[in-house]
């Protein structure tokens, strides 16, 4: 029989997986996560190594620039400090969900993550074992776990089809169910820029 996520065994488990995972990120390392959607690749956003090697498994330039996702809203309060109370209420009353924001970062962020643009892709997820592993520690780089061209993964086993003993852990779990990724909207403008 099934054990639902309230059972507390399988709760302690989770804990424990998300705890291995969050001890790889801190130390520098490259993971797989389930997202909303699609499977996520992520790392330390400041460890620049760690982005590097990220952007190498993707095939990805750097000059992309990376979304950073988060827990809560407060985990991006730094950027937020001369934002607008309309930029506020924006980002407030779409979050947590799957909503990414593109935000100017005012150089507050390195250059590996915010590539060529003014603005940063932000998102606080609803996702509870994304949630809980940026709840330790802090916000992650969230991109699709695909290299470049091929489609994102939606499954473990697509992982590891893709990148075979590359990656530092894999953070087991189910997606959250949505059929597309986030949409993303610019935060100055209010604008679509993808549709969900």
């Amino acid at each position: 029989m099934a054990r639902s996520e309230n059972d507390p065994e399988v709760a302690m488990t989770s804990s424990w997986r998300i705890q291995q995972v969050a001890r790889v990120v801190r130390n520098g390392g490259v993971i797989a996560y389930p997202t909303e959607a699609v499977w996520g690749l992520g790392c330390d956003p400041w460890d620049a190594q760690a982005v590097e090697r990220l952007l190498a498994l993707k095939q990805r330039p750097v000059e992309k620039g990376l979304i950073l996702v988060a827990d809560t809203i407060e985990q991006f309060d730094f950027l937020f400090e001369d934002f607008p109370e309309l930029w506020l209420d924006r980002l407030a009353s779409t979050w947590p969900g799957p909503n990414t924001w593109l935000v100017p970062h005012q150089n507050l962020l390195p250059g590996w993550i915010t590539g060529e643009h003014e603005t940063v892709a932000l998102r606080v997820s609803d996702h509870p074992l994304v949630r809980d592993l940026c709840a330790q520690v802090g916000p992650l780089v969230s991109t699709s776990a695909n290299p470049a061209g091929k489609p994102p993964a939606r499954n473990s086993l697509r992982i590891q089809q893709y990148f075979p003993d590359q990656l530092d852990a894999v953070l087991t779990g189910a997606l959250g169910g949505r059929k597309n990724p986030s949409v993303i909207r610019d935060l100055a403008t209010g604008k679509v820029l993808r549709a969900s």
